[in-house]
């Protein structure tokens, strides 16, 4: 069963830079999910893929569902899910907008640095190749994911963003976009209020990691892409502005993201 929270506004304004709708947690109530969430303020999703299986999912459902969009690439848990060549194939697709899920993780996996920043280097390559965005994931790795964001400068958003307001400013620097999902509601977010709040508005960009990362008060529940407005909420609390406001930030920074990269973009 899926939960909601109540969406005040006739114009869907909720667009969820990254989602795993993939996932196997979805397998069963995946169809009626995402028939609902344009009822519920969702104009798009990315949906990101983890390795080669997963990437081709996530495009299976763009192709389906008109206001999902995909992302191609491997995660830095899933060595070995795919090759370089697997992911150029993929990106070919016209709904692939972005190449991710990719990065670096030294919290769940820390023994194989070396391969990690290889595969990660690699998938930067090919992103600014094909002049598409990137997603990363950078956990427990903070120095390591700067350093190589700063070689390669891609386009694109460090999701689920967990530095400091410092590291923050080194991102903004190369021109990069900070994500802030359901943690920024947790009350054990400590350094993200200060992040949040120190961001220039055309950088922000709103996401859920669904079917992780829950917002209260909803934690206990599988996260779906109509939650981000939870997300909004607290954002707008902590910037002392309203709602709608960041809704509309979020929705307009991926389409400058998208577009100014690659004008001609499908």
């Amino acid at each position: 069963m899926s939960f909601f929270p109540d969406y005040p506004y006739k114009e869907p304004l909720i667009f969820d830079s990254h989602a795993h709708y993939e996932d196997e947690r979805f397998d069963g109530a995946r169809a009626e999910l995402l028939n609902e969430l344009p009822h519920r303020g969702v104009c798009a999703v990315i949906c990101c893929g983890c390795d080669t299986a997963s990437s081709q999912k996530a495009l299976s459902l763009s192709e389906r569902y008109g206001y999902i969009y995909a992302a191609a690439g491997i995660h830095p848990e899933n060595i070995g899910g795919g090759t370089i060549a697997e992911i150029e194939r993929l990106a070919a697709h016209k709904k692939c907008v972005a190449i991710g899920e990719i990065g670096l993780d030294y919290y769940w996996v820390s023994d194989n640095k070396e391969e990690q920043l290889s595969l990660f280097e690699s998938q930067l390559i090919l992103a600014n190749k094909l002049r598409l965005p990137v997603i990363v994931h950078d956990r427990e790795a903070h120095a390591d994911t700067l350093a190589l964001l700063k070689k390669h400068k891609p386009r694109g958003v460090v999701h689920s963003f967990s530095g400091s307001a410092e590291t923050a400013a080194e991102i903004l620097k190369i021109g990069m976009y900070i994500g802030v999902g359901g943690v920024i509601t947790f009350k054990n977010a400590k350094k993200l209020p200060d992040v949040v709040k120190a961001l220039p508005n055309d950088r922000l960009l709103l996401e859920t990691d669904a079917p992780y990362l829950t917002p209260v008060p909803y934690r206990s529940k599988t996260n779906n892409s109509a939650m981000i407005f939870l997300t909004a909420q607290k954002i707008a609390e902590i910037r002392n502005t309203d709602t709608e406001s960041i809704l509309r930030l979020s929705k307009q920074n991926y389409l400058t993201l998208r577009y100014n990269l690659n004008p001609s973009y499908r």
